[in-house]
């Protein structure tokens, strides 16, 4: 993509989905509830706080051990992306003013990259409904970074590598403590912004993000 001149030009922006572009909790609370209901197991409250961080064949290591299911890891993780991919090509939402703030980012001269825990299929299916699928110079996951989830920092430099910056050129937008403690071990920027499922450690995000919002027109206009 051509990049245009503007105050962030030598800029990136690096961007979580779930929880933070994407309003997306509803989602996964509809196939988690699927998924539990089919089986017949009491929806558990604390299920998507324990696997907020973890990346997806992980979760279903957790939910075959917790649950106790004799069932195959693999037919797990389809069930949850066929299902997921509907909800997210048909229901997902965009956070409050992203939609704006990323054609801003792009017109002000910023790279943008997506850094997700997603598979190709949702992340896809997500940006495509929410009109954003060609907005991004890059979008990567945790696994073309493979060294874990977001509790490495791996992911992060893997997009700003991505992205032809350095580290310390790079403003994070995400939504989950771990992560962003991440992004900052690298020297980068790091906006918080406000999810649901991360309401436990909202006081702990609010004291280590450089900034935090609700809503992207608090999104800082220079990066």
């Amino acid at each position: 993509m051509g990049r245009k001149e503007g105050p962030n030009r030598g800029k990136g922006a690096i961007f979580d989905l779930d929880g933070t572009l994407l309003d997306s909790m509803g989602v996964w609370q509809e196939v988690d509830r699927i998924f539990f209901d089919r089986r017949g197991i009491p929806m558990p409250a604390d299920f998507a706080h324990e696997v907020a961080a973890m990346q997806f064949g992980d979760i279903a290591d957790y939910t075959i051990r917790r649950f106790r299911l004799h069932e195959d890891k693999r037919d797990v993780m389809e069930e949850w992306d066929r299902t997921a991919r509907r909800l997210y090509a048909t229901q997902v939402r965009t956070k409050p003013h992203a939609v704006e703030y990323i054609h801003y980012l792009r017109d002000s001269g910023a790279s943008l990259a997506v850094a997700t825990s997603l598979s190709p299929g949702l992340r896809q299916a997500a940006l495509e409904h929410a009109g954003l699928l060609d907005c991004f110079d890059l979008t990567c996951s945790v696994d073309d970074a493979g060294q874990g989830g977001k509790e490495s920092p791996a992911i992060f430099l893997h997009a700003a590598q991505g992205l032809g910056l350095d580290p310390g050129d790079c403003t994070v937008f995400e939504d989950i403590l771990i992560a962003i403690r991440s992004a900052r071990s690298l020297g980068m920027q790091v906006w918080a912004m406000y999810d649901p499922s991360s309401d436990r450690d909202w006081e702990l995000i609010q004291r280590e993000a450089d900034g935090c919002m609700d809503d992207f027109d608090q999104a800082p206009r220079r990066l």
